[in-house]
């Protein structure tokens, strides 16, 4: 296992812009699970985004962060909050997740003209086939979004979760540990691996 190197996206490129749901009521458990609106990524796969979100502004957009690192209580929290019909869309705590590892990354893209959300043709976190990578109904525009998303993040090593369009995992993941990490202890200590 590498050893685990935490860092802040916003610190790295403050023109990436945050929109971290888990720290507000507006995501699928209907409260915070974050106590702070940060996003972080084991440092490899931050540079890499840093190297998207730059690749992206040519076309004239920026990315908008929604979750990254996610400590593995969190994970838990969520399976046991999602119906059975839905787990699909979340982690089995039994094996940990993407996000646990600091190698996981939720995103969309704005528009650097209006600074708004773009229409990717879903929502974040929907549970319904629009979420689907393979999802080819919607309106023209926001697919073409979704495909150059897609084709920016696949370029720096990142690939793409097939029932989420927004989640893309970092090629090295399994070279991470799962870890249980609140927000507040990142860059004070030692990341420690999850006990469970």
């Amino acid at each position: 296992m590498r050893e685990p190197d935490l860092v802040e996206l916003v610190k790295l490129d403050p023109t990436i812009h945050l929109d971290v749901r888990y720290a507000t009521k507006n995501n699928l458990v209907g409260r915070p699970v974050y106590s702070e609106a940060r996003a972080f990524l084991q440092r490899p796969a931050a540079e890499a985004l840093v190297r998207v979100n730059r690749a992206l502004k040519a076309k004239g957009y920026g990315l908008v962060v929604f979750d990254g690192y996610r400590p593995w209580s969190v994970t838990k929290a969520f399976w046991d909050a999602t119906p059975a019909d839905k787990k699909i869309f979340v982690a089995d705590p039994r094996y940990g997740s993407r996000h646990n590892r600091g190698c996981a990354v939720d995103l969309s893209l704005y528009d650097l003209a209006t600074g708004e959300e773009a229409d990717m043709g879903g929502a974040y976190d929907e549970m319904s086939e629009r979420s689907y990578v393979t999802y080819d109904k919607g309106p023209k525009d926001a697919l073409h979004r979704r495909e150059l998303l897609s084709d920016a993040m696949e370029r720096e090593g990142f690939f793409p979760y097939p029932w989420e369009w927004w989640h893309f995992d970092w090629k090295d993941y399994r070279e991470y540990p799962i870890l249980n990490v609140p927000f507040s202890a990142i860059g004070s200590r030692a990341p420690a691996a999850a006990a469970h």
